[in-house]
């Protein structure tokens, strides 16, 4: 489980990268050598500094909403109208003051509580303005009272949404908090500075805004540089000193962009800046838990996941192309932009089937479908997608036909797209990834398929891997394996990950390629993946780079730990070794963030049990069925507590309440048919050992335990007939030879 940093309360900005004005001709490929991140000779210097040099550039960035990205409230900064009036949103009375030069918030929560805070900072412009205030422990939270910049007046983002103090998504918890999910992408050179111990910050940053150095990297060296007597004698390095600079390389770019503009989670504060996105951050796939199951946005998912898969990336389109990196404003307006590399006949009726020049002719509204995020931010699709109503008809997909005419069906559509353009339809790898996503019988194929297809966008390939994790058979295993080495280190990442859904013996002895990795974000996986399966499957050859691995792995999961996820990640790792007391130590901090986060509750009833602490851990799953009383695998928890503890009549009510739940997995039949075969319900534990094959006939432990249930029972063909299914999985299965063997399977 990877923490995706997503700022549901942040603003969004246009700009998308700073590119100077070059100072240096490329006349030369000599590189300046770059000093890292520890050595303090490269500092940031501030965009002042950028100014005499890069005036043009200045000018436009003090005009763009990366430059209003944070700012001190003042009078000159403030937007929202503080009159003293009262309104009450969701239960909650608010009323704004200016006091003394300040501002103020004076709130009257759901459970009444009452509170005076003071507004200290700006959070963005426009669509809307948020505002930050300081709290203990040197924590900024966005309030969620937000200024509509567009329609002028107050409102809250999330309409309806009635969140109680204490709740992770309340305005003073963890999901609102400036200092683990907005800063580092509205400040520059942010330095969490997160303490663990006493659960403060000490956060810095160099700029308030998203300054000149944000994209750039650090100035020092730069502008050492300009001031040596090698370039006063004419010497010119391309870059000269940049982390980015003015490089045509539109992946390298994308990758500035990046940080700031994708679903992603933060693997250090450090960033190395290079041209592999995985070595400072891990990207969101797009698949169907935060996108649309053909790649079209439908959460927060911003513009990289988005734009890393489409054509326009593919054919070297850059970020710049159609933003200006410093103003953030688009180099054309309408039609004109596409046209910029597009043929004019696209902006006919010919092309697009509407008349007149109005909004169904503009290509942003076909081609980059727009959603609304916080309350009245729009923003559009960057995979530039060609409407496929075929595959709404089939798969409840949206398409932008639809949009407009709501009133028609996705078949209508699709038939007249099929009037205009013909009957075919230019394959897109949503034609496999959709098929794929639904994870049926049929669904294998068309993930091999698009997995195999290296000319589709790495991101796609990618969620493909995803999905395929959830086939656990010797094909899938081996294409894992295979595609755990492929050229695109986002494909190799997700087959690192999967490769944990399936047992240690059959993929350790071949995995440990990935801690030599030269992408960090895949030593990372690897090194988390042998920790949770067991050091000691390590091959003896890679035990060094296992280590080092492993202390890369430790320290993303320390600088996670402000975040609710985070704390539980590091306690799952502290799990994995029976390190009971920090698991527990961090499973609890964590559900101090997020005390919803039952997913922490059922390991921490286990972290008390190795403890042999199981009055709390009993108490933790009480606690966690009153949150989510139909959940099965918190019953199944209950059930083999209750069965360890000897409380066999509560272990089979609880056995018999994740039963009834849909979400019931196989080790739940395979448990419960256990069971009831210990109690001597012999017709019972062979009802409910079926019914479990019956859902999961590929379940190696249903088969298993099936065949040995007809084995004892004396009934040899039924017997043979699950193990023949296990044999042919998986013959070489240690744990399954005496079965083999009383069957007459080996010879």
């Amino acid at each position: 489980m990877v923490p995706i940093k997503v700022c549901f309360s942040c603003v969004w900005f246009l700009g998308l990268l700073l590119v100077f004005s070059s100072c240096e001709n490329h006349s030369t490929t000599k590189q300046l050598p770059l000093l890292d991140s520890a050595q303090s000779q490269n500092t940031f210097i501030g965009s002042e500094a950028c100014k005499q040099c890069h005036s043009s550039e200045y000018k436009d960035w003090l005009s763009s909403d990366h430059y209003l990205a944070m700012q001190e409230a003042k009078d000159s900064t403030v937007l929202g109208r503080f009159n003293s009036s009262s309104f009450t949103l969701d239960g909650v009375t608010n009323q704004l003051v200016i006091k003394d030069n300040q501002y103020l918030l004076k709130t009257k929560e759901i459970n009444n509580t009452q509170n005076t805070y003071t507004l200290s900072y700006t959070f963005g412009y426009f669509p809307l303005q948020q505002y930050l205030v300081k709290t203990e422990r040197g924590q900024l939270q966005a309030t969620r009272l937000s200024w509509d910049s567009r329609n002028q007046k107050w409102f809250h983002q999330y309409p309806g949404q009635k969140r109680h103090p204490g709740d992770w998504l309340h305005w003073t918890g963890n999901s609102q908090n400036w200092n683990t999910m907005c800063a580092s992408c509205h400040s520059t050179n942010f330095k969490k500075n997160y303490d663990f111990e006493s659960d403060t910050y000490s956060s810095t940053y160099s700029e308030i805004n998203v300054a000149c150095e944000s994209c750039h990297g650090a100035g020092a060296s730069h502008l050492a540089y300009l001031q040596s007597e090698a370039y006063r004698k004419g010497e010119r390095i391309f870059n000269s000193g940049f982390r980015y600079g003015k490089d045509k390389n539109n992946r390298l770019q994308l990758n500035t962009c990046a940080p700031c503009h994708a679903r992603k989670s933060d693997i250090s504060s450090e960033i190395t800046g290079g041209s592999e996105l995985l070595d400072d951050f891990i990207p969101e796939l797009i698949s169907n838990e935060h996108y649309f199951a053909d790649g079209q946005i439908n959460n927060e998912d911003y513009e990289y996941g988005s734009f890393a898969q489409s054509k326009m990336f593919h054919n070297k389109v850059k970020c710049s192309d159609c933003h200006n990196p410093h103003s953030g404003k688009l180099r054309k307006e309408g039609n004109a932009m596409c046209l910029s590399c597009h043929k004019p006949q696209y902006d006919s009726e010919q092309h697009h089937f509407h008349k007149g020049k109005g909004e169904s002719t503009q290509c942003i509204n076909c081609h980059m479908p727009q959603k609304t995020y916080m309350g009245n931010d729009h923003r559009r699709d960057h995979s530039f997608r060609i409407p496929r109503p075929d595959q709404s008809a089939i798969y409840k997909t949206p398409n932008t036909c639809n949009t407009c005419h709501s009133k028609q069906s996705a078949k209508w559509a699709a038939e007249s797209i099929k009037k205009w353009y013909g009957n075919k339809r230019a394959y897109h790898f949503s034609d496999d990834l959709l098929p794929g996503s639904l994870l049926n019988a049929d669904s294998q194929p068309h993930l091999t398929k698009l997995i195999a297809d290296t000319s589709q966008p790495e991101i796609a390939r990618a969620t493909a891997i995803y999905y395929l994790r959830n086939f656990q058979n010797q094909e899938a295993l081996e294409l894992l394996l295979k595609y755990s080495k492929d050229e695109k280190a986002l494909v190799r990442f997700h087959a690192i990950r999967s490769l944990e859904n399936y047992p240690a013996d059959v993929w350790a002895p071949s995995a440990s390629h990935g801690l030599y990795d030269k992408v960090r974000a895949i030593r990372i996986a690897t090194a988390d993946l042998y920790h949770l399966a067991g050091a000691n499957l390590v091959p003896a050859a890679a035990k060094k780079a296992y280590v080092q691995a492993d202390a890369e792995n430790q320290s993303y999961l320390r600088y996670q730990r402000d975040f609710a996820i985070g704390n539980v990640m590091m306690a799952d790792y502290h799990l994995q070794e029976s390190d009971y007391k920090n698991a527990i130590i961090h499973y609890l901090r964590g559900l101090k963030k997020d005390s919803l986060m039952n997913y922490a509750r059922l390991n921490l009833s286990k972290a008390y049990n190795g403890l042999q602490l199981n009055r709390e851990s009993l108490k933790t799953l009480k606690d966690a069925e009153t949150i989510d009383p139909n959940n099965a695998a918190i019953s199944y928890n209950l059930a083999l507590l209750y069965y360890e503890t000897g409380e066999l009549e509560n272990s089979d009510k609880a056995f018999k309440k994740a039963i009834r739940s849909e979400q019931a997995e196989a080790e739940v039949y395979y448990n419960y048919g256990l069971f009831l075969q210990q109690k001597g319900n012999s017709a019972e534990a062979e009802q409910m050992l079926l019914s479990g094959y019956k859902r999961y006939p590929s379940s190696e432990k249903l088969n298993y335990a099936i065949s040995y249930f007809y084995l004892t029972n004396q009934n040899y063909d039924q017997a043979k007939k699950y193990a023949i299914s296990l044999f042919q999985a998986d013959p070489d299965n240690n744990n399954y030879q005496p079965l083999f063997k009383q069957l007459g399977l080996l010879k």
